[in-house]
């Protein structure tokens, strides 16, 4: 039976296996996620990510990702930035400034290097959207929160009690209004303009963090009026930098990324 190596990395908490597809093939990535990110009887983790090399010119990696129900996601900003960091301290580039392949379009980002490691990056996460058929039906609107698709679909409460996230989620996941379901936020903004956020992520439950959640809730603070347009959110699992840019209207994001360690699983089990 053969074996697969992965490896298991974090961004602010948000933590997925990670394999190297351009030498290592995982027949049913679906299926591989559901077993091995399972907590009691897995490895444990968000979901698999698989790395590889890109199919068009415009980039030059691309990334797939699966959450830990085996549904494919069209993009994890936490995820993205792991990916530079594995890239570059693994020796497959040698390039700071990657531009990565998802299937929400090509995203690029910048490592920022010290001493040879990758100790935060910066990823264009692109235009946010506020009305999107085919993720959000306005008409069926929950009315509690704002939609804002960040490639995937977010929808952000404003809320003094961001601790009822798994009750709020699991309902909203799978209202009429979302028919590719939903990821959900609840947020506060406190005192000295920081956002509290917990996130309900569709296919995953509660995760520590979400890197479009993140871009998501800090959109939808100042396009409500609620902050100006750069933010720090505060997850479970750490904090995330984001710029809703005027210039050119892209959410770029700043965190950081952790190797937690190396394995090998059989692909049977």
């Amino acid at each position: 039976m053969s074996k697969i190596a992965f490896t298991k990395m974090h961004g602010a908490g948000n933590d997925y296996l990670y394999v190297n597809a351009m030498c290592c093939e995982v027949p049913h990535p679906s299926e591989a996620a559901m077993k091995w990110s399972d907590r009691h009887k897995g490895i444990g983790s968000d979901g698999l990510v698989l790395i590889d090399h890109s199919p068009i010119p415009e980039a030059d990696f691309s990334m797939r990702i699966f959450n830990a129900d085996g549904s494919e996601a069209m993009m994890c900003g936490n995820a993205s930035r792991c990916i530079g960091k594995y890239l570059y301290e693994r020796g497959l580039t040698d390039k700071t400034e990657i531009r990565l392949l998802t299937l929400s379009g090509v995203k690029t980002l910048w490592l920022h290097v010290q001493d040879e490691k990758v100790t935060s990056v910066t990823v264009d996460m692109l235009q946010p959207v506020f009305e999107a058929e085919n993720q959000f039906v306005s008409s069926l609107d929950p009315g509690e929160g704002t939609f804002v698709s960040m490639g995937n679909p977010h929808y952000v409460i404003f809320t003094d009690n961001v601790n009822q996230v798994a009750q709020t989620g699991s309902l909203l996941e799978h209202h009429p209004a979302f028919p590719q379901r939903c990821n959900i936020e609840l947020a506060h903004i406190g005192s000295d303009g920081t956002i509290r956020t917990r996130v309900w992520e569709r296919g995953s439950g509660i995760t520590m963090a979400c890197g479009t959640g993140a871009c998501a809730t800090a959109v939808a603070a100042a396009s409500t009026g609620r902050t100006d347009r750069t933010s720090k959110i505060v997850m479970d699992g750490g904090s995330l930098d984001i710029e809703w840019r005027e210039s050119d209207n892209h959410v770029y994001m700043t965190g950081p990324a952790e190797f937690v360690f190396d394995g090998e699983i059989e692909l049977g089990d």
